[in-house]
Formats: C-alpha cells, structure tokens, sequence
C-alpha cells in the first residue's frame, strides 16, 4: 500500500516544490504559478490562508509536477 498523502499548508506545499527544483514564475491574485525548466513541469498553488489545502487540489498538484509529497 502506498504511503498516505501528508496534509500541508500552502507554505509547506511551495517549500518542498521550490527543494524540487520548481521556480517562482508568475502569480495572479492568491495562486502562485512554479515551473521547473528541467522537467519543463508547471504547478499552481492556492495560497489562501495559513489553512491546510485539502486533499484534492494536493493530488492535483502532486499529478500536475510529477512529484509525491513527503
């Protein structure tokens, strides 16, 4: 069985993509767009509160950079 997705905030989120290699590209209102130029991968966070994301746009973000959150 696969290890269980970790609830993160938004901070969080951006910290372990940027270790990743993402880079802060663009940002319209509260969603922050990264690229990663090697993978040529872009990922998008919602940063609206010191809340956890839920557990939906998580995996959309784990499936739009092509990473698993630890």
């Amino acid at each position: 069985m696969p290890p269980k997705t970790p609830r993160l905030t938004a901070k969080e989120v951006i910290q372990q993509l940027k270790m990743a290699g993402f880079l802060e590209a663009s940002q319209t209102g509260s969603h922050l767009k990264l690229f990663n130029p090697q993978i040529r991968r872009t990922a998008i966070v919602p940063i609206h509160s010191n809340d956890v994301i839920p557990m939906g746009t998580l995996k959309a973000i784990e499936k739009q950079a092509g990473i698993r959150f630890a």
